[in-house]
């Protein structure tokens, strides 16, 4: 199938090559996009899971590049087992198409499905290969553990049987694209040209899934001195129930950013992916996909995609010591625990302050959630007024509708 979706954006790829050399672009256009989604009403349709949705938007617009559908055996159980692609290249994180038994025997090899939400067609997939694996196996290599508590291995263990590889050509986006903060969903291919038209030459990426605190800000602002400009890229598909919700978190982000951080060095954006939780694995899937999106530069910081206490505090950091600087294709900035010191004055960090943590203020996530969930304010120590306002409010009316 021949059309301008299949090329690489080469144009902008001066600022930092996408993973692989080439932007994939899964989007069809035009007459192409109406006679594939005519087509596909008469296709056999399959429902997308949660995250299979994210996982679609991000290989359609090729943030997922080299990536062009969902894995084949001989990619998953190399990224499984070595975290690379079938052709040597670092890929960490296997991302596939998980169905049951019943729905497998019903398509055969070389059949072309429908990729449907609700009923909605999404994109044709050809599917070349079917194939079942071993669940333990990826939970213990992926995640680092088998326990079912893990919110990671529970979604794995409850997956279909499965697996379904093929490449994919989508003509629709998931609703949340359409729906959920669209001025800030920006592709890989938007984010190169907004760091160009800015003349960013050097573009650090923060990932996150968190409201950003005082710790946060330290550590963003630290690596500004060194880089252009801050592409603050915060996590908005699927989390935990407990996770504080999305639409807060980006009023908070919207917050701080307008009286605390210089307009003309930092870009928002939404980053549409779920978390899986998968610590080290994670950070360097995250590094890869904000390569993807134009960044020279990420910030690791403690216990990076991490939950409850699966992971050391910073094992995300030390596995990039595995790879070389050529192998990642992107600069990892690793920070150390910080927290505000009262005898300090000032956010500091554990190989910067001298004093106990009696004097350090810190909140766990947990934490966090309890005060808002009662009505408290967060200390100034930890998160400036204006977000801890933010946060406060957004909590307090989601009680309300609930």
């Amino acid at each position: 199938m021949n059309n301008e979706t299949t090329g690489s954006t080469t144009a902008l790829l001066d600022i930092s090559p996408p993973h692989g050399g080439q932007l994939v672009n899964r989007m069809l256009r035009g007459q192409m996009r109406q006679a594939i989604q005519e087509r596909a009403e008469n296709l056999t349709k399959l429902e997308l899971k949660a995250m299979n949705l994210t996982d679609l938007e991000l290989i359609a617009t090729g943030a997922m590049s080299p990536l062009t559908g969902f894995m084949g055996q001989a990619d998953y159980q190399r990224v499984v087992t070595d975290m690379r692609l079938s052709n040597n290249l670092l890929w960490s994180i296997p991302v596939t198409l998980a169905v049951d038994e019943e729905d497998a025997a019903n398509i055969d090899l070389g059949q072309e499905i429908a990729l449907c939400e609700n009923g909605n067609v999404l994109a044709i997939m050809e599917v070349t290969e079917k194939f079942g694996y071993d669940k333990k196996q990826e939970a213990k290599l992926v995640y680092g553990t088998t326990d079912e508590a893990h919110p990671g291995v529970a979604r794995l263990y409850g997956q279909g049987d499965v697996l379904l590889g093929g490449e994919v050509w989508v003509v629709n986006l998931p609703a949340a694209a359409q729906s959920e903060f669209p001025e800030l969903r920006h592709t890989p291919s938007q984010t190169r040209r907004m760091f160009a038209r800015r003349g960013w030459r050097r573009i650090v990426g923060f990932q996150t899934r968190n409201p950003i605190h005082r710790a946060h800000e330290y550590i963003q602002k630290a690596a500004l001195e060194i880089v252009d400009g801050l592409f603050l890229h915060p996590l908005v598909g699927v989390t935990k129930a407990d996770d504080i919700p999305a639409d807060v978190r980006i009023a908070s982000y919207e917050a701080i950013l307008r009286d605390y951080y210089p307009a003309e060095s930092v870009l928002l954006g939404v980053f549409p992916a779920a978390m899986r939780y998968a610590g080290p694995r994670e950070a360097i899937f995250h590094a890869i996909i904000r390569k993807n999106y134009g960044c020279t530069h990420f910030i690791v910081g403690r216990d990076h995609a991490g939950v409850g206490n699966y992971y050391g505090t910073y094992d995300a950091q030390r596995i990039f010591d595995n790879f070389s600087r050529e192998e990642i294709g992107i600069e990892i900035l690793p920070f150390d625990y910080t927290f505000y010191c009262r005898k300090c004055s000032m956010v500091v960090s554990s190989k910067t302050c001298p004093h106990g943590k009696e004097d350090w203020i810190y909140l766990s996530g947990t934490q966090v959630r309890e005060m808002l969930e009662r009505g408290e304010m967060l200390p100034p120590e930890f998160t400036r007024p204006e977000v801890s306002q933010v946060l406060l409010s957004g909590i307090q009316n989601k009680k309300k509708r609930e």
